[in-house]
């Protein structure tokens, strides 16, 4: 049992903030107000110069395992996640074996148990992520998958996507689509432009993604199903989705801290580390991207938690894979890049990375209120350090070193801390 005084309470699901107490009991919050009595039988937190709010929910991670446990596996994913403050995660579907069956989601499920936060995950759309067939999506919904995402590789057959829209709306599920069109790629992870110039490859044109965000979001009006765009990178996605939003109220779209931080000049700077797919694209771009999480054009920030091995991202810059960490920095960048400078407020930023991923998943998650979960961080908001080595298996992160504002001191899941810094 916990009370939590002194801290400034921010709920974005209510509205609610101020100065307010909350008390907690086993796994459930179970008051919140002003000067709550403090009893023998609580321990107390001083949470003076913190604010209070509900635990982080990222719905785009890899964890890698089954399969890749070399960069990362579901416990040490879930200890970096802990430490960014995020309570609940979606893993991606791309594992090997991929999740397109129930035996390897239960797997993944019943290893997420045993972690200190709740850990959900997708089913791919296809099978073994072919693009061809579908998985048997009632089932996987019956044994435990929130939604589905074939993330990391495009599905480009129309009719596919067509029917996996179809099955998913009947079922009250999101879908998630990874938006690159492989034709129109040379050199996947570098933006084609200054950035491919300087490495002398074609790299990754920017209608590689129009193009088929494009579709997705007609075809998204057309079904009605519920679709979230992932880690949008160009200034014509970003207005497609503005656009689109106006005739559906289903659609979604996500933003990575990378993508609203950096741009392709960080691939000249960084090489691999900042290698990513989509790509880091322009300063124009990055702006766009700001304007839409400012207008709610885009209403979710996820990190695309992507680890890898220091060998691998020792490779030349068209061999390494692409992706970097993202769960241990994002709250502190978009503090730094979004909250600092003005783009969004506390409670806007937070909303973006608690109720709203939430909501779209149907998850009990991202809030705090009475007899709700008690699921919420403790962090200050002033506080500047610099970004250290993570507690991630993996390292391929060009946020090392920097410094940043907004640090994490603790993070509670299921009324027990399971992170304190």
């Amino acid at each position: 049992m916990y009370i939590i005084k002194n801290g400034y309470f921010i709920d974005p699901k209510s509205g609610r903030e101020g100065y307010l107490d909350v008390a907690i009991m086993e796994d459930r919050i179970i008051a919140i107000g002003e000067n709550l009595e403090v009893s023998p039988f609580y321990s107390e937190i001083d949470a003076t110069g913190l604010v209070i709010a509900p635990g982080l929910v990222d719905v785009h991670v890899h964890f890698r395992e089954p399969g890749f446990t070399h960069k990362e596996d579901i416990e040490s994913g879930s200890a970096a996640a802990a430490k960014g403050g995020f309570t609940t995660v979606v893993l991606m579907a791309n594992t090997k074996p991929a999740v397109d069956n129930a035996d390897t989601l239960q797997y993944v499920l019943e290893k997420g148990r045993d972690t200190g936060i709740h850990v959900a995950t997708c089913s791919t759309v296809t099978i073994g992520m072919q693009g061809k067939e579908l998985v048997p999506m009632e089932e996987l919904a019956r044994q435990g998958a929130v939604g589905f995402t074939d993330d990391g590789i495009p599905i480009m057959d129309v009719a596919v996507v067509r029917e996996a829209m179809e099955r998913a709306k009947a079922l009250h599920m999101p879908i998630s689509f990874h938006e690159e069109d492989p034709s129109l790629i040379s050199n996947n992870g570098v933006n084609k432009g200054k950035a491919s110039e300087y490495y002398g490859i074609g790299g990754s044109p920017r209608e590689a993604e129009i193009t088929l965000v494009q579709r997705d979001l007609e075809l998204a009006v057309e079904t009605g199903a519920a679709i979230n765009i992932q880690h949008i990178s160009t200034k014509e996605a970003v207005e497609l989705v503005r656009q689109a939003k106006r005739r559906s109220d289903s659609i979604h779209a996500e933003a990575t801290p990378h993508h609203f931080t950096l741009t392709e000049e960080a691939v000249i700077q960084y090489g691999t580390l900042a290698k990513m797919n989509p790509p880091l694209r322009t300063e124009e771009d990055r702006q766009a991207i700001i304007e839409g999480l400012k207008d709610g054009t885009i209403d979710l920030i996820a990190t695309d938690h992507a680890p890898h091995a220091p060998e691998e991202k020792a490779k030349p810059i068209t061999e390494a894979p692409s992706g970097i960490l993202g769960l241990e920095t994002a709250l502190s960048l978009g503090i730094t890049h979004l909250v600092e400078p003005g783009h969004l407020t506390m409670m806007e930023l937070l909303r973006k990375l608690t109720v709203a991923p939430a909501e779209m998943y149907h998850l009990d998650a991202g809030y705090l209120a009475e007899d709700g979960p008690a699921d919420l961080i403790l962090f200050d908001p002033k506080a500047v350090y610099t970004v250290e080595g993570p507690v991630s298996k993996s390292s391929n992160s060009p946020f090392i070193g920097w410094e940043l504002t907004g640090q994490i001191r603790a993070t509670m899941c299921g009324g027990r801390l399971v992170y304190q810094g």
